[in-house]
């Protein structure tokens, strides 16, 4: 259940940057109040996780997963560039997430 909580936090964490990203083009209440409420959804899948997973196992797969989810929202929804450098490291940071958990 910690691994469904970790990336239910990390998904969480992704819809925040996700509203972040609109909060900067539509300053509305609406975007605000879903930021927080993805950041404060993140946090508390996080610490239920980490009851169960070591700390530093929690937090860099948390990391990564809002990382790599936020370069993908940026580039899906925010025109922001899609080069080969940039899937390359993208596609790096999900292979260390995996990694991470194969390991663990």
């Amino acid at each position: 259940m910690a691994w469904i909580y970790l990336i239910l936090a990390g998904l969480c964490e992704m819809m925040a940057v996700g509203f972040m990203g609109r909060l900067q083009q539509q300053k509305n209440t609406s975007s605000f109040v879903l930021l927080v409420l993805g950041f404060t959804a993140s946090f508390f899948f996080l610490s239920l996780a980490m009851k169960v997973l070591p700390m530093g196992l929690a937090y860099a797969i948390w990391t990564g997963i809002g990382a790599a989810g936020g370069a993908i929202l940026g580039i899906a929804l925010y025109n922001e560039p899609k080069n080969a450098l940039r899937i390359t490291a993208i596609t790096l940071i999900i292979g260390s997430v995996i990694a991470l958990k194969l390991i663990s």
